[in-house]
């Protein structure tokens, strides 16, 4: 078998950053060119596989825990990649992009967003693969963090895939527009597949890092290894305070307000104020009041847990409320 091809660095750290540059600004002249974003999610689920393969090949290491971490995370990205395309190809459009679409700086700012999200959260494989740890040796798999990391990861990628399915076949049904989803996962979860992708690279970090937690040796490979812990903390900072909870959950408060109590000329009524034209708010307070935020448990446990260990234990933080006629005054 040949031995593992250096390119730039022993860790794959440049050579990674530059593909990955290089295929957004890609994506990002495309989109920028044809101003539509049918390819925006594919291309950043699809550089986590190009990542992902290029590293496996390139540091010929193909002993189990190698092959499996990266089999798993390709598994993730074609699942992802797939599915977001699949949505917009159905959509028509993603509503995200509609002010920024025709801004060259803001849509470039997104797309920028998106090569630091991809070479980031790939870290932990990067690494696994490159020569700087595989040339030392790894321990035989089968340690007690390989076994956590898969656990982790299925459990994880199980969550996930369910919840997106589980939402598509939900909205395919027509369901009442007046009521939120709660059907399988999503009536333990307000946002299952964010809490399956945290998983899922808890899982991938703690299943690369065996070489260095069981191994022989540690130097600067052990640190490199176990500094890829920047991976699913930032994958956590980017879903509970960035592009995840913040945007789905004031948004979707709103909207189930504003359909109990329509706009009129263009001021929000408070609720006290005017009968609802529909039960649409006061259902999805309920709905909020009996689930939970990221981690899924029973609506009736949920419900009598004290409000301080939703905040603070469970997550759901005073930041995602949305309180009707606020936002209007505070700004």
């Amino acid at each position: 078998m040949a031995g593992a091809v250096n390119v730039l660095d022993r860790y794959y750290l440049a050579i990674t950053l530059l593909v990955t540059v290089g295929y957004q600004l890609l994506g990002f002249a495309i989109a920028w060119t044809f101003q539509f974003d049918k390819i925006t999610d594919f291309t950043g689920g699809s550089n986590f596989f190009i990542l992902a393969l290029l590293t496996l090949l390139l540091g010929q290491e193909f002993s189990a825990r190698n092959v499996i971490t990266s089999v798993f995370v390709m598994m993730w990205a074609v699942r992802l990649a797939g599915f977001l395309l699949f949505r917009v190809l159905k959509t028509g459009s993603d509503t995200r992009f509609d002010d920024i679409r025709s801004h060259f700086f803001k849509f470039l700012g997104f797309w920028i967003g998106q090569i630091l999200w991809v070479w980031t959260v790939s870290l932990p494989l990067t690494v696994l693969n490159s020569p700087a740890v595989t040339d030392r040796g790894q321990p035989a798999f089968g340690t007690a963090s390989d076994i956590l990391g898969i656990i982790l990861w299925v459990i994880g990628w199980s969550i996930e895939s369910v919840a997106d399915l589980q939402k598509y076949l939900h909205k395919a049904s027509k369901p009442p527009k007046d009521k939120p989803i709660d059907v399988g996962l999503w009536a333990w979860s307000r946002h299952p597949p964010y809490f399956g992708e945290i998983l899922c690279w808890w899982g991938i970090w703690t299943l690369s890092i065996a070489p260095s937690i069981h191994g022989p040796g540690g130097g600067s490979a052990r640190s490199a290894q176990l500094g890829t812990l920047v991976s699913p903390l930032f994958t956590m900072i980017l879903l509970l305070f960035g592009s995840g909870v913040p945007t789905a959950e004031k948004p979707t408060a709103q909207k189930f307000y504003n359909m109990s109590y329509p706009k009129t000329d263009g001021a929000e009524p408070h609720a006290g104020d005017a009968r609802p034209e529909s039960a649409a708010w006061a259902n999805y307070q309920a709905y909020r009041a009996q689930t939970s935020i990221l981690l899924p448990l029973p609506p009736a446990l949920y419900r009598a847990l004290p409000g301080w260990v939703k905040r603070t234990v469970l997550l759901d933080l005073p930041m995602y409320e949305w309180t009707p006629g606020k936002e209007s005054k505070d700004a």
